[in-house]
């Protein structure tokens, strides 16, 4: 079996926070490479934590990418941002020493998943950087490296600790009250780590020379892709968009990452109910709301625009992917030709830890679609 690109060192930016549903490495860049000789501007209109920017990165392209989620946003800046180490460490130690005391949540959850000193810590950094109004690449890459080692499984050895939590998945938050049930049925306690440690291990790792600083980090947008206004006309310059919008059915994203979103500002508490960027009431609703974002994508004011869409349902939503996806085309009312469409490798082929607190996932069924504008 051929090693996946996301073990290897060049590639430890892309890897810096563990995303649930996260598309591999290897699908942007094969997409890309057959674009590049013309050097277009790539767009993802669901970039998540950035998998595609960072494809583009590595082939010297210029890329554009916008997401609803506060956290994806985060992790896919940082795969824009020059990586200083010396520069990141400094400044987290620095966020440690100048702000105290810190406001620490003192639900059951947070006592039985950091240690005290660790979480009066992790806070700290928190709480400076949700004082920062302007990102520098330093505090963008400080950020996404604290989303990555907030929570993970535990290491035997105590000295190579990779995460700051008590024993948890590493891409995706779970439930409060599931999570301390687990933790007291097993006896497992938070671990006394090292937080300037555990960073180090983690920023150490994701210097790279080797990658053009092309573009920067604020081509990553938070936004809503169906709305014209989230492509002003400065940045409707792309030719390529590959993305992969969030599966058919899976509703819990936002639930899902609620630790993470608290680290970004957010509730210390799940917040059920949110509002999500494509409407799962229905298939038709979804096609009609995922049609707005193929609208907006034609918008662009490059002559040609070829679209690569990697799409999926979770196997419970039991609905024909394709023609779902081609309901949507449909529903935007621009002339689009399939040039070809074909199953991708399934989504357990890099399935993420998510039995780590015995919780299963069932591999997506997906598809690669290649679109052109007519």
């Amino acid at each position: 079996m051929t090693r996946p690109m996301a073990y290897d060192r060049e590639n430890a930016l892309n890897a810096i926070c563990p995303y649930f549903t996260m598309f591999p490495l290897e699908y942007p860049l094969r997409v890309l490479k057959n674009h590049s000789r013309n050097t277009p501007v790539v767009m993802d209109p669901f970039c998540g934590r950035g998998t595609t920017l960072f494809a583009a990165r590595k082939l010297g392209l210029v890329s554009r990418g916008i997401d609803s989620s506060p956290v994806a946003i985060a992790i896919a800046r940082s795969k824009l941002a020059a990586v200083d180490t010396k520069a990141v460490l400094e400044l987290a130690a620095s966020y440690i020493e100048q702000h105290r005391p810190v406001a620490v949540p003192n639900s059951e959850f947070f006592q039985y998943a950091f240690a005290p000193t660790v979480l009066q810590q992790v806070c700290a950094i928190r709480e400076q950087l949700l004082m920062v109004r302007r990102d520098s690449d330093a505090t963008a890459v400080l950020r996404a490296a604290m989303l990555g080692c907030l929570h993970g499984p535990l290491n035997k050895n105590h000295d190579r600790l990779s995460y700051f939590s008590n024993q948890m998945p590493r891409t995706f938050s779970a439930k409060p009250d599931y999570s301390v049930r687990y933790w007291r049925d097993h006896g497992l306690r938070p671990p006394e780590v090292d937080v300037l440690a555990v960073l180090r291990r983690k920023v150490e790792r994701l210097f790279n020379d080797q990658l053009p600083h092309i573009g920067g980090i604020a081509n990553a947008r938070h936004g809503d892709s169906r709305l014209a206004k989230s492509v002003p006309m400065a940045n409707r310059d792309f030719s390529v968009v590959v993305t992969s919008p969030p599966y058919y059915g899976m509703r819990t994203y936002v639930e899902d990452q609620w630790l993470r979103n608290w680290f970004l500002g957010g509730s210390d508490q799940v917040e059920y109910g949110n509002e999500f960027q494509l409407e799962h009431a229905g298939t038709a609703a979804f096609a009609k709301s995922l049609g707005r974002v193929w609208k907006n994508m034609a918008r662009t004011n490059a002559d040609d625009l070829d679209m690569h869409i990697r799409f999926g349902i979770i196997p419970s939503a039991k609905v024909d992917a394709k023609a779902l996806l081609r309901a949507s085309l449909e529903e935007s009312r621009v002339a689009w030709r399939e040039v070809s469409v074909r199953p991708a490798d399934t989504a357990s082929s890099g399935k993420r830890q998510a039995d780590h607190m015995s919780t299963a996932s069932s591999a997506a069924i997906e598809y690669d679609f290649h679109i052109k504008r007519m």
